[in-house]
């Protein structure tokens, strides 16, 4: 059982990804904390595709390059919902009044491990979020993929 079990124990929407990692959980726990937009291969050209361009206002979609990724996300939305160093990280915000998202990153062992979960209260919110992850899922998951690689380079430094 995870953090994001507790926090998210029913969703309708899900994606996870993992990497190894070989250094200290510490260091991996570290590099999740630290890693920057710039350090994420096509991070910014993704996120400005998924955004269309889109005003010019900070956020996970739309973050300074240099600053940590997850102090942005907590700044623009997002909250911590768990802080379990160095085996999970938990967080959520509310995409609509009837969504909510939550997302993990997991340490066990040297696997390093992120999943998004999304749930929707009503059929209606649900319908339209399906469509919204049906435009974004492949973007969101070579995002996803990248941001576990440049964890990795930063901490096997």
């Amino acid at each position: 059982m995870t953090h994001l079990d507790g926090v998210m124990p029913r969703w309708q929407f899900r994606e996870r990804h993992s990497i190894r990692v070989a250094a200290t959980p510490e260091s991996i726990f570290a590099a999740i904390r630290q890693v920057t937009a710039r350090e994420i291969f096509l991070f910014r050209a993704v996120t400005f595709i998924r955004r269309l361009g889109g005003d010019g206002r900070e956020s996970i979609l739309n973050a300074p390059p240099d600053e940590p990724i997850l102090d942005v996300a907590t700044r623009t939305g997002f909250r911590y919902m768990v802080n379990d160093p160095p085996r999970e990280i938990v967080l959520g915000i509310d995409i609509a009044p009837e969504i909510f998202a939550a997302m993990n990153f997991l340490l066990d062992g040297s696997l390093l491990s992120t999943e998004t979960r999304v749930f929707a209260k009503t059929a209606r919110a649900k319908r339209r979020f399906a469509l919204y992850w049906f435009a974004i899922r492949a973007g969101s998951g070579l995002i996803r993929r990248m941001w576990l690689r440049a964890i990795r380079k930063r901490a096997e430094l």
